[in-house]
């Protein structure tokens, strides 16, 4: 086929261009993280005023933070990346591919495994091998990787300012889960009602956004794909996948968990459907009635968040054998699980769990 502005160069040509030219960039790529990391090394940075070396490197070399960074990365793990450099140098694989691992070797020191993630590198792009790396980390550390997913938590921020018209103009940040969260609850709500609805994209989600603040959508369902390795946090396992968000970790699946209607979906090795069995929320009914009753409010000590604002918790998670009788349950707010999921991060299961006894064992009213 022939493309172009005039000049008839086959697109075949073309294609067989643009692969040698990624190549010959690819490699300078290399060579200027090489020559980043030395630099990062002096002080000179420091003398001409900048912060720190990416500062340096992003201003004088007209790049952004994230690309500086990345090239530093690289440069700095080039001798733990033997093997991926060398792939790269053959053609295998392309210098984006090599961020991805520096980024995992910066993560998981000690626990970096070069020979294993080069493998699903040759086999992947580079967007699919992020999160394939993403899924390392959390077998090689699911402690830490939960302790980034509870501090992207901790950095969620949301402005509203209102303008000389009463209009308001939003401003913030989400963090991965809970951005993902508010996405699957607007798609449904911001889809072209038909072909009469010329509302563009951002004005559809404005809408949606207000649409739901309104009250007018059931509570969204979230899919979460997870191993079971994952779910009983086993050591090695992989994180678990959920729409529109990196994947996430063991603990955030268990948060979730806590109060959600649950529909097991078996699959195979090869994502082959071999059982599905039916929506069931782990307290609802009489259960969930009776709770609410008792407890009244979330039970943290310090929290009044009404009842119906808040999450039925296991004292014993259903994962662990934990029933869903009501001396097994308590009411939390949501958002204050997080520190829980943190302690046993830090402290180990058990400690959460008689943290958790302590709590309800402090504020129950009722025999």
């Amino acid at each position: 086929m022939t493309v172009g502005c005039g000049g008839g160069v086959p697109g075949e040509q073309l294609g067989y261009k643009l692969i040698a030219l990624r190549y010959a960039i690819d490699s300078l790529e290399l060579d200027f993280a090489q020559t980043a990391a030395e630099f990062a090394r002096t002080d000179e940075y420091d003398e001409q005023g900048s912060t720190s070396p990416i500062d340096w490197i992003r201003h004088n070399c007209h790049m952004t933070s994230i690309t500086a960074g990345a090239s530093v990365a690289v440069g700095k793990n080039l001798e733990q990346l033997p093997e991926s450099v060398e792939a790269m140098k053959g053609g295998e694989i392309g210098f984006a591919h090599l961020v991805c691992m520096a980024r995992t070797a910066n993560a998981v020191p000690g626990r970096f495994q070069e020979s294993r993630l080069l493998e699903q590198a040759r086999e992947s792009s580079p967007g699919k091998f992020f999160h394939t790396c993403r899924h390392f980390r959390h077998s090689a550390d699911p402690e830490g990787y939960a302790a980034e997913q509870a501090d992207q938590v901790e950095n969620r921020s949301l402005s509203l300012s209102m303008w000389e018209d009463g209009s308001y103009l939003l401003s913030g940040v989400l963090d991965s889960v809970g951005g993902a969260a508010l996405r699957t609850a607007l798609e449904p709500l911001a889809r072209a009602t038909g072909d009469d609805d010329t509302r563009k994209p951002d004005r559809r989600l404005a809408d949606a956004l207000v649409e739901l603040a309104e009250g007018s959508m059931q509570v969204p369902q979230i899919q979460v794909t997870s191993s079971v390795e994952t779910l009983l946090g086993l050591g090695g396992a992989p994180a678990a996948e959920m729409e529109f968000s990196l994947p996430i970790s063991a603990k955030t699946v268990e948060r979730f968990a806590c109060d959600c209607a649950v529909t097991r979906v078996l699959l195979s090795s090869e994502s082959t459907v071999i059982d599905v069995g039916r929506a069931k929320r782990t307290v609802s009914g009489p259960a969930r009635r009776a709770l609410n009753a008792r407890d009244g409010h979330c039970r943290w000590p310090g929290c009044e968040r009404h009842a119906k604002r808040s999450a039925a918790h296991h004292l014993v998670h259903w994962i662990n054998g934990g029933s869903t009788d009501l001396d097994n349950l308590i009411l939390l707010w949501g958002l204050l699980p997080k520190a829980i999921w943190q302690a046993q991060a830090e402290r180990s299961a058990a400690w959460a769990t008689t943290e958790l006894g302590l709590v309800a064992a402090a504020v129950e009213t009722v025999s």
